[in-house]
């Protein structure tokens, strides 16, 4: 009789050890996809997760989820690790005291619905002075509602809100363009996730033939829009933005009408709508709130013939930066006495100061601004803040803390959005270059040209190691 029991045993020992390798393997591979898969995932490009949510949400829904799940968006900046040896300046000893001229919130309300780089080391482009007016008009009393005609929106393109905003101006000053050919110099890359107010204002006063001019600025009030409007100016404000699951972003929006009697201002959404031209209303509590996240900052669009109305309007005080600075001090110094929890007053206050700094060159404002920005990052910033303001890495890089500007670079890097920020580039490359890593530093600037290749400023910084002309 023939004895099978060997060779079955055998069998069953090669299935079993099959079976572990199998095991084994799948092991390796979720290892190597959880790995992975970060990085895949967020390297899809905006524009394609936008376009799949506005073709099936619900698709979207998972696939974000998913997202969540393997890349999930930091809460917050990291905090600085600051120095028992690092020297402190006093605030208060750095602010001019200086009237605010209206109160503003400093809690948001119960009911939800001028970044440039350092002119000292790469100086812009600079456009005429504009001289501040010898004669001012004796202010006569608003309006207590205007609405301007003809003010249409635009629906934005991906991620294009701020040339859509800056369309909706000239178009309705009779300029005919299209957000297309607007963002084909301030985004050339429709995966860049910020224009600053200064890069708009330097396109219109350097690309429009001199048919216009613009002029930006922080520190605006609402009684200042209502002037602009009633003289027949809309104000475009750059602005914070909370969209249902999606978190905090920064947004433009084309103020174009007012009503005291309601407390409401008028304004066209590019993103949001509505698109009947109607245009969207916020109650001036509620404007004010998320205004503040980006310092009170606006701009305005006007013929070169209306240039003395304009500055009359602007008053001295925001005519000349200095002043400007001070005052935008001044005003979040008074926003932290009211609310010491105010992240975003803490962070104006370092914008101001980093401002002041840059203008006079004395690194004891700059000082004043890393404290500040210090305190901010300590409260807790939004993860995006740094897709849109830069001043952080300007201060910390001019008081030689490079790690901070690389720590906050890497921190925005990990993020989709913030890989296409070329600032984020510009002032990581900054400080390896002072840290003595040029390697490292072409490389960054490389990157910024990437993401932008109208990034002048990279462009310098590039050269100035490269040899290039």
């Amino acid at each position: 009789m023939t004895d099978y029991r060997f060779p079955v045993e055998e069998s069953m020992r090669q299935r079993t050890k099959n079976i572990i390798l199998t095991v084994a393997g799948i092991q390796i591979l979720l290892v190597i996809a959880l790995l992975v898969l970060p990085a895949l995932v967020g390297a899809i490009p905006g524009r394609y997760r936008v376009a799949l949510q506005e073709r099936s949400p619900f698709l979207s829904g998972i696939v974000e989820g998913m997202i969540d799940q393997v890349a999930p968006m930091a809460t917050a900046l990291p905090v600085a690790a600051v120095s028992a040896d690092e020297p402190q300046v006093d605030i208060q000893s750095l602010l001019v005291v200086t009237a605010v001229s209206s109160p503003t919130p400093t809690s948001k309300p119960t009911e939800a619905p001028t970044e440039a780089p350092d002119a000292e080391s790469t100086p812009l482009p600079t456009n005429t002075p504009i001289p501040t007016p010898t004669n001012t008009p004796t202010p006569e009393p608003l309006p207590t509602s205007v609405v301007l005609d003809g003010m249409d929106v635009i629906r934005q393109t991906f991620n294009n809100c701020g040339p859509a905003n800056l369309t909706q101006v000239l178009n309705f000053m009779g300029y005919d363009i299209t957000q297309e050919e607007v963002a084909d110099y301030l985004k050339p890359n429709s995966e860049d996730r910020n224009v600053s107010p200064w890069q708009i204002a330097d396109y219109v006063n350097g690309f429009t033939g001199n048919a216009f001019k613009a002029s930006a600025h922080s520190g605006g009030t609402l009684e200042l829009i209502k002037e602009f409007i009633a003289a027949g100016y809309p104000v475009v404000i750059e602005k914070g933005y909370e969209l249902p699951g999606q978190g905090w972003w920064g947004h433009y929006l084309t103020v174009f009408g007012y009503d005291d009697e309601q407390q409401i201002l008028y304004s066209q959404d590019s993103y949001l709508g509505p698109w009947d031209g109607s245009g969207r209303t916020d109650d001036y509590e509620e404007f004010e709130f998320y205004w503040q996240q980006f310092n009170y900052t606006f701009y305005v669009v006007y013929f070169p013939s209306q240039e003395a109305e304009v500055q009359a309007i602007l008053g001295p005080e925001l005519v000349e930066p200095m002043d400007m600075w001070r005052m935008v001090a001044a005003r979040a110094q008074a926003e932290i006495d009211a609310d010491p929890e105010n992240v975003f007053a803490w962070f104006n206050l370092g914008s101001a100061l980093t401002e002041m700094g840059a203008k006079t060159g004395e690194a004891q404002y700059y000082q004043g601004g890393a404290q500040a920005y210090d305190q901010a990052r300590e409260l807790g910033l939004p993860p995006r803040m740094l897709w849109y303001q830069f001043k952080p890495y300007l201060a910390y890089w001019k008081i030689g803390r490079h790690d901070d500007v690389i720590a906050l670079a890497d921190a925005t890097l990990e993020t989709q959005g913030g890989r296409n920020v070329e600032e984020t580039y510009w002032y990581k490359g900054l400080a390896l270059e002072s840290q003595g890593n040029i390697s490292e530093a072409i490389t960054n600037y490389r990157a910024a040209l990437e993401v932008n290749h109208n990034a002048y400023y990279a462009q310098w910084s590039l050269d100035a190691l490269t040899g290039g002309g």
